[in-house]
C-alpha cells in the first residue's frame, strides 16, 4: 500500500480469476495463464478460478458475466481471442459486457509493445474495462504480451482500481 493520499483506498488483497481462451491449449500447454495465475501469486494476489474455454464468443460472454456477476472476484484477466484472426472472438465478446472501458490501458499495452515487437503492436485488440465491481482485462495469448501487461499496467494498478471499485460498492476495503 502506498503513502500517497490519493493511494488511500488501495487494497493489499486481490481475489482474481484467470480465463484462457484457446481451442488448442490446455492446462498443460497453457503458459501465458499460467505466468498470469504466478505474477499474481507473486503479488501477494490470491487467483479464486481459472479456466479454459474455447474461443467462442457465446461461451466467453456467458463466463465473464459469471464471474463478473457472483461477486466473487474482483479482477478477471482473460488472454487470448484478442488478435485479428477469424477465431479471434474475446474482443467482441467481452466489450459489450463493459459498463466503462479503461482505453488508457489498451493504449498503454500497444504503446510498450511497440516498443518491442514494432509496428505488428497495432494488430493487438487488448482491452481494459469494469463490469459492476470487477475490472477485466483481455490480454493477447502470448506469454510475452502477459509478462509486459501483468508487469508494467496490471500488477502495479490492481490494488488501487479494486480499492477504487471497492469504495464504490461499500464493499470492505481489506
Amino acid at each position: 500500500m502506498s503513502s500517497n493520499p490519493h493511494n488511500h483506498r488501495d487494497v493489499v488483497s486481490v481475489r482474481c480469476v484467470v480465463l484462457t481462451i484457446s481451442d488448442t491449449r490446455t492446462t498443460e500447454t497453457d503458459g501465458s495463464g499460467a505466468l498470469i495465475r504466478e505474477t499474481l501469486g507473486s503479488a501477494g494476489q490470491t487467483v479464486v478460478g481459472y479456466e479454459i474455454l474455447p474461443d467462442e464468443p457465446g461461451r466467453i460472454t456467458k463466463r465473464v458475466e459469471y464471474w463478473c456477476d457472483r461477486g466473487e472476484c474482483d479482477a478477471l484477466i482473460l488472454t487470448g481471442g484478442t488478435g485479428l484472426a477469424r477465431r479471434d472472438t474475446t474482443f467482441e465478446a467481452v466489450s459489450q459486457l463493459l459498463a466503462k472501458t479503461l482505453d488508457g490501458f489498451g493504449e498503454l499495452f500497444r504503446m510498450l509493445s511497440y516498443q518491442e515487437i514494432g509496428a505488428a503492436a497495432m494488430l493487438s485488440r487488448a482491452v481494459g474495462g469494469v463490469r459492476g465491481s470487477t475490472v477485466v482485462f483481455c490480454l493477447p495469448g502470448s506469454t510475452a504480451a502477459v509478462r509486459l501487461a501483468m508487469d508494467k499496467l496490471i500488477v502495479p494498478q490492481l490494488g488501487h482500481i479494486v480499492g477504487l471499485l471497492r469504495s464504490d460498492t461499500g464493499r470492505d476495503l481489506a
